[in-house]
């Protein structure tokens, strides 16, 4: 019949929250919520030749064998800012009051570190700091879909040490065990008008954790010949197990109260797999100033989203999670780099990644789609020591129809939002020893 409290939780993009040293924020749509962009020289190439391009250490992000073309002592750092226009246009459809919600991504920082040491002439070591998985929303608190939502976030930071290994002058392997923190809230409000009883105000359910997971990242690179390059890299799932009580404040309407004591939600649990992914990455030298690269992915979000958090009663019941039905996602890229002069490299790229989800499956704490990526960036060497980068990449989604109904009370939010896309400016240095 009527509504109660709803929280749909799910996540893309992005990436990231903080640890000791530093701090990362991430949001991005890339088929699922895993970004690309970390701040670094390749973010200009839109994923493009990502397992074959060494120019730095951040390489081992995307296939760790790379760190075997990098002389000597090289350290990454960069930084990133990423505006987001995710705003939502209820339509004729739509059956709750509230605002549109305003604009759900405004801004997130962010920045990553890398560092690689050539051991001898075949093996080399390296770490990384980055987050390439999340995604953080936050929306009015009195709009339309704040039952479902009104903050949803999933935030990933990786550490990875890293080895690299030459079996040949041409072949060589990487791998990389990966350590992720993880951060995952979600916030929604509670309709108290439930059964006949009206002009409550609402209440509020709120359910956090953190938890750490461990994957691995592996590769091999493969020069086919002085003007082809050839990269493979897989990366493992990651396992995150969140638990914790939900706090639920202010809900006046004793029927619900009565059908939230009835559920065991002292200890909610929720498990989630960051997905495996596969990544084949070429380049090719076309003259002594432009090179080619292009580069096909996998990402298995279909073992994502089995489970969310979610609170919906009618006077049949009372539920507490929610199926995603996310699907498995791929990717393509193509890109170039243009050697304008020995101190100047511009790079330019296109990429396309499919949805996570289908449309009647779209979610107000997920808006994903297929996505577009145009992206374009310059590298300076300001001597034989020191580069230094900047890249933007526009992210669009376009527009999105939304229609989410409570399995239950059968109510729904609808509309669509319109013109999504992200904008994300990065930057930073490369000093080698």
């Amino acid at each position: 019949m009527t509504i109660t409290a709803s929280q749909r939780l799910r996540a893309l993009k992005i990436s990231t929250l903080c640890s000791a040293l530093w701090l990362v924020h991430g949001t991005s749509w890339a088929g699922g919520i895993t970004m690309y962009e970390a701040g670094q020289e390749g973010s200009g190439l839109a994923n493009a030749g990502a397992a074959v391009l060494a120019t730095d250490p951040s390489v081992l992000m995307n296939n760790p064998a790379g760190l075997t073309q990098l002389p000597g002592t090289q350290v990454n750092a960069n930084g990133l800012l990423m505006l987001g226009h995710i705003r939502f246009s209820r339509d004729s459809g739509n059956q709750f009051d509230g605002n549109e919600g305003g604009n759900a991504l405004e801004y997130l920082p962010g920045t990553s570190f890398f560092i690689s040491h050539q051991l001898d002439e075949r093996s080399s070591i390296g770490f990384g700091m980055y987050g390439n998985f999340g995604l953080a929303l936050d929306y009015d608190d009195d709009w339309a879909g704040r039952y479902f939502t009104q903050e949803a976030a999933i935030i990933g930071v990786s550490l990875q040490p890293t080895y690299a290994y030459k079996l040949t002058d041409d072949l060589s392997v990487g791998i990389g065990p990966r350590l992720m923190y993880a951060y995952y809230r979600t916030e929604a409000a509670i309709n108290n008008n439930l059964l006949g009883l009206a002009d409550r105000p609402d209440g509020q359910l709120e359910y956090q954790d953190t938890d750490v997971g461990t994957g691995v990242n592996v590769g091999v690179l493969y020069r086919l010949n002085p003007k082809v390059m050839l990269g493979l890299a897989y990366t493992s799932k990651i396992d995150l197990h969140f638990k914790d009580r939900p706090r639920i404040d202010d809900v006046s309407n004793p029927l619900l109260n009565v059908a939230l004591n009835r559920l065991n939600i002292d200890d909610l649990k929720l498990d989630m797999q960051v997905p495996q992914t596969v990544l084949a990455s070429a380049s090719y030298d076309l003259d002594a100033q432009w090179k080619l690269l292009t580069s096909l992915g996998w990402q298995q979000w279909s073992e994502f989203g089995e489970i969310g958090v979610e609170v919906d009663t009618d006077n049949a019941g009372t539920s507490v999670t929610a199926d995603r039905k996310y699907k498995d996602t791929w990717h393509a890229s193509l890109g170039a780099q243009y050697q304008a002069s020995p101190k100047v490299r511009w790079s330019m790229g296109v990429g396309f990644d499919s949805s996570m989800v289908d449309d009647r499956d779209r979610t107000v704490d997920n808006p994903a789609g297929d996505t577009w990526r145009f992206a374009t960036g310059v590298n300076y060497q300001v001597d034989a020591g020191l580069d230094l980068h900047l890249a933007y990449t526009l992210i669009w989604v376009g527009d999105l129809d939304e229609q989410q109904t409570k399995a239950r009370s059968g109510t729904t939010v609808s509309g669509t939002y319109k013109n999504t896309a992200l904008h994300v400016i990065g930057g930073g240095a490369v000093w080698r020893f």
